[in-house]
C-alpha cells in the first residue's frame, strides 16, 4: 500500500493506536507542543513509537497558544481539576480550535509533501466536552481541508464515532505497548489517576484486559 497519509500524533492512547493500526498508510507523523502541561512527556512517545515503526516525525511548536489561549490545559497542573469527562468542570481543559488549527498545518505539510490524506484520532468520548472532536466539526473540516488545497485533500478520521473502550481494545489485539503513550493532563513523571483523561485511560486499559498504570 502507497504511504498516503500524515497523522497528527499527540503521543497519546488514541493517536498511538491509529499510527500503529494504520501504519502502512502513515508517511509522516506531526506532533505539536503549544503549552500544555503533558506535551513534553507525550511528545517523547510520539518519537519512540516512530522510531520503532520508521515512519518519520515532524514536532511543530505552536507556543503563541499557551500565550494567548485560556483553559487549565495551559495553566498549571494545580489548574486540571479531578474527574470523569462527562464532569462540568472538565469543560475548563478544552483549548480553543485546537484541533482546527492542528488540522490546517497537517493539511498544509500534506500538500507540501505531496501526501493526499490527513488523519487524527478524536473518539467519541471527547464529543461531550470537545465541539472540535465532533461529527460536524470533522465533516466541515474535512469540506475546508479539500476545497482549500489544490489536491482535495481527505480528512480522515475513522475513531470519530469509536469509545476510547473500543480503541483501546484494538491497540490490544494489534501489541501497541501503551507503556509508551502518556495520556496525563497534570504532566507529572506519573499519571495521577484523578484527572479526565486518567480515569478515561484505566476505564479503557481495563475493558481491553490490560493493566491499568493510573
Amino acid at each position: 500500500m502507497k504511504k498516503d497519509a500524515i497523522l497528527v500524533l499527540s503521543g497519546g492512547m488514541d493517536s498511538t493506536t491509529m499510527l500503529h493500526e494504520y501504519a502502512s498508510r502513515i508517511a509522516l507523523a506531526v506532533n505539536f507542543s503549544y503549552g500544555a502541561n503533558h506535551n513534553a512527556r507525550e511528545a517523547a512517545c510520539a518519537r519512540e513509537n516512530c522510531r520503532r515503526l520508521g515512519i518519520e516525525l515532524v514536532e511543530i511548536d505552536l507556543a503563541f497558544m499557551s500565550r494567548y489561549f485560556e483553559s487549565s490545559l495551559l495553566s498549571g497542573a494545580e489548574a486540571i481539576p479531578d474527574g470523569h469527562y462527562e464532569d462540568e468542570n472538565m469543560r475548563s481543559t478544552v483549548v480553543p480550535f485546537r484541533n482546527g488549527i492542528m488540522l490546517s498545518i497537517a493539511a498544509g505539510l500534506a500538500e507540501s509533501r505531496g501526501l493526499t490524506t490527513v488523519m487524527i484520532a478524536n473518539h467519541g468520548g471527547d464529543h461531550a466536552i470537545y465541539p472540535d472532536c465532533r461529527r460536524g466539526f470533522i465533516d466541515a473540516m474535512s469540506q475546508s481541508i479539500a476545497e482549500g488545497t489544490y489536491d482535495h485533500i481527505e480528512l480522515y478520521a475513522p475513531y470519530t464515532d469509536l469509545t476510547k473502550n473500543d480503541i483501546a481494545r484494538r491497540g490490544a489485539a494489534l501489541g501497541v505497548d501503551y507503556s509508551l503513550t502518556y495520556s496525563c493532563y497534570k504532566g507529572g513523571e506519573k499519571h495521577c489517576g484523578t484527572c479526565g483523561t486518567c480515569v478515561e485511560r484505566r476505564e479503557a486499559l481495563i475493558a481491553a484486559g490490560l493493566t491499568p498504570d493510573c
